[in-house]
Parts: C-alpha cells; sequence; structure tokens
C-alpha cells in the first residue's frame, strides 16, 4: 500500500463528504463541538490505521462508524452527558465496519437539516452563516472569515457564541415546520450560496475549483426549492444562478491547470444542458420582481446566452449591476459593476469606481487584479504591476496566484 494513495483517498474523503459525516454526527450526538472533535479524531485514527490494514471498501463508512466510537468515548469523558451514553452506545465499540450502517440517502437530509439548524432565528445571523460554513463546508476559520472580509479573531467569536446560543436555547437538530421555514429561509439561502461560491472558487489549495461544494449546493438548492411549494422565487433564482454560474466550469481552466478568463473561454466546453434548464428559471423568478438573486441569474444568463464574447450585452450588465447595487448595496456589487462599465465606457471611468471603493475592499484581492488590469488597459505597467503585487500578498488559491504571477511578469516585461 502505497502512502501517498493513502494519503490521496484520506484527502478525498475529507473533501467529498466532511461535511455530510459531520452532520451525520450530530444527528447522532446532538452536540456540535463533539460531532467535528469526534470526526477530526477519525480522520486521524485512518492516518495511523489505513496504510497497514489497507484503504476500506467504503472510506466514508469506516470515518462515521470510528467517529460514532470516538463520540461515545467523548460522551463517556463528559460527565454531563452520561444519561444519552445508552442510547449512542446499542451498537457497542465492537460493532464491524460496513457499507449497511449508513444510508447514503439519509446523509442529504442530514446536510439540510444541519442546515436549518444552523439558520435558527435565535442566531444572529452573521453566525447562522458562519456556523453551517464550519460545520457543512468544513472550511476552517481563517477561511471564513476571508468570506466575510473580517479578521479571524472575530469570527472565531462568532462562531462560539453561535454554538453556546444553540446549547442554551436547545435548539433542536431538526426541520422545521413547513410554516417555520419561510423565517429562515433567507439564511438558508445565503448559505447555500456562499457553499457554492467556496466551491466555484476555493480560498485555498492547488484547484481552483471545488467540485464537491459545487454539486453539493446545487442539490441542496433542488431540495430547498422542493420543500416550499409554490417555490419562491428566491429559491428558485439561487437555483437557476448557481445552475448557471457551475456551466462555466470545464471552461474555466485550461489543460495545465491556469485560470482561463471569460472572455478567452471555449464556450463549446459549458454545460449547455445546465443553461437551457436555468433559462425559464431565470424568467420565472424575475416575475417576482428585482430581487438580488434574480439580478445575479439575469446577468449570468446574459453571459451563457452570447455565443461569443463580443456578442455579451455589457450595456444591460450595467442597468442590472446598478439595479442589483440599490436593491442590495455591497462594495463587491459595485466592483464588478466597474468591471462592467470599462467594458462599455472604457478602462478609465472604471478606474475612478474601483478607487472609490478601495478603503471598503482594501483586503480583497480581486480589487487590486480589476486595478492592475484597468491600468495595464490605460497603458501604465508600472502601476499595474503595484497592483498585481498587492493581489499576490493577498491571494490564497494556487491557480489564481500563478494567473497573476503571470500577469505582473506581463506587466514588469512592459
Amino acid at each position: 500500500m502505497h502512502g501517498v494513495d493513502v494519503a490521496a483517498a484520506i484527502d478525498a474523503v475529507y473533501h467529498s463528504d466532511w461535511g455530510r459525516m459531520v452532520a451525520t454526527l450530530i444527528r447522532l450526538v446532538g452536540d456540535f463541538d463533539l460531532a467535528e472533535e469526534a470526526v477530526q479524531d477519525a480522520f486521524a485514527a485512518a492516518v495511523e490505521q489505513w496504510p497497514v490494514s489497507g484503504i476500506p471498501d467504503v472510506p466514508r463508512a469506516w470515518i462515521i462508524q470510528t467517529a460514532r466510537h470516538k463520540a461515545i468515548d467523548g460522551i463517556r469523558r463528559r460527565a454531563r452527558f452520561a444519561e444519552k451514553l445508552d442510547r449512542f452506545a446499542m451498537a457497542g465499540p465492537g460493532a464491524s465496519v460496513a457499507a449497511h450502517d449508513f444510508d447514503p440517502d439519509q446523509i442529504p437530509d442530514d446536510r439540510l437539516r444541519l442546515i436549518f439548524t444552523c439558520c435558527h432565528p435565535a442566531l444572529a445571523p452573521e453566525g447562522q452563516v458562519a456556523l453551517t460554513l464550519r460545520t457543512l463546508g468544513g472550511l476552517e476559520t481563517d477561511e471564513i472569515a476571508r468570506v466575510f472580509l473580517v479578521p479571524p479573531a472575530t469570527m472565531a467569536q462568532r462562531l462560539v457564541r453561535a454554538k453556546v446560543r444553540i446549547r442554551e436555547a436547545r435548539i433542536p437538530f431538526s426541520m422545521p415546520d413547513t410554516r417555520e421555514m419561510p423565517a429562515r429561509l433567507e439564511a438558508v439561502l445565503t448559505v447555500i450560496y456562499l457553499i457554492f461560491t467556496e466551491g466555484y472558487t476555493a480560498t485555498r489549495g492547488s484547484a481552483l475549483v471545488r467540485t464537491d461544494l459545487c454539486a453539493e449546493a446545487i442539490r441542496l438548492a433542488r431540495l430547498v426549492r422542493m420543500l416550499l411549494a409554490p417555490p419562491p422565487g428566491d429559491a428558485t433564482a439561487l437555483l437557476a444562478l448557481l445552475l448557471l454560474q457551475d456551466s462555466r466550469r470545464d471552461a474555466r481552466l485550461d489543460a495545465a491547470g491556469d485560470v482561463v478568463l471569460l472572455e478567452d473561454q471555449d464556450r463549446r466546453q459549458w454545460n449547455h444542458a445546465q443553461i437551457a434548464e436555468a433559462l425559464p428559471l431565470v424568467e420565472e423568478a424575475l416575475r417576482d420582481g428585482p430581487r438580488p438573486y434574480a439580478l445575479q441569474a439575469a446577468i449570468a444568463a446574459l453571459h451563457c446566452q452570447a455565443a461569443h464574447a463580443e456578442d455579451t450585452d455589457w450595456p444591460q450588465i450595467v442597468r442590472l449591476y446598478g439595479v442589483l447595487d440599490r436593491v442590495q448595496p455591497s462594495p463587491i456589487v459595485s466592483l464588478n459593476r466597474a468591471v462592467a462599465v470599462a467594458m462599455v465606457d472604457g478602462p478609465r471611468p472604471a478606474l475612478a469606481l474601483i478607487d472609490a471603493l478601495a478603503d471598503d475592499l482594501e483586503r480583497y484581492h480581486l480589487l487590486h487584479v480589476a486595478r492592475a488590469d484597468m491600468l495595464r488597459r490605460l497603458g501604465a505597467p508600472a502601476e499595474a504591476a503595484k497592483s498585481y503585487t498587492r493581489a499576490l500578498e493577498l491571494v490564497t488559491n494556487d491557480a489564481e496566484r500563478r494567473f497573476l504571477e503571470r500577469r505582473l511578469r506581463e506587466a514588469q516585461a512592459s
């Protein structure tokens, strides 16, 4: 058994199934910290045992069963959970690890149940989203902090407060009644959107895209839309948006794994079946009015409907971003609008808009990327190189880093 094979197997199950396993353990033990700790201990056990015993036939089942045993040990150590021991120790520490111990079809329900638990109205909105990204997406605290553009210490405090609140309020790990779902829907959709966002452009690592997170976010969006009848416009819009964004996945990297910009992508590689599914959903969502997800889906639809980059209806995209900025003001929305303005009016007015966002987005690497691109197009390579250098100080994904290093070399050579 090669060590690299074991390491690859462990890494694969970690990235594809972390959230599923934590959700399953939370259902079993009813405690967020204990569930995470047990799953982490199970992975540590895999690192020690698999090189000797071999990779199990169903790695996920092995990890869950081992984590369950670790959780039982943890409960034994925690006197306040003693009354739960009999319920969770029924199988006994010697129970065999088999695929049939866990029904894969039940796991998505656990994940959806976890989202609705984390999005309980008793939790602060920022805590709802952060806790779900931590437990379901497996993101580290510093990664979640970058999503929210806050310091890691601030995010750590939010996570602790959210977990304490769940214990104090005795929030059950269960799906709410359909009458209670609308109160949680906005937070649930935000969580699904951010899970997809992390999958679409991974915060760190060698891969730009985490297809496991993208696929899971789309599946969860479908499930949420099916839960409520008639489907809320926001749920429909979110599903359309994710399908459209994901449709471009295969064209975003070249054969060497390097970033390919939207205007340079081979549009024949786009998933046109997904686009065809999404476009009617965009129209359906827009009938509910100019809501944020519907507007984003409409922008994505305009990109996907253009057979060639030069066919893109940039004036309409600028208008839609203007509406989105009024409906849901955000520095990132304003940055995206500025990039679209450059495609209509040129880089100079766009650069002025980008510079106006510098204070809000100083630690957001894409602000500096956009600024560098405008300066490059204006024939100011030395200034562009400064912005590329700043972006490189902030970027954490290896594929993006390689792209920026190439652009920096080009600017310096000019």
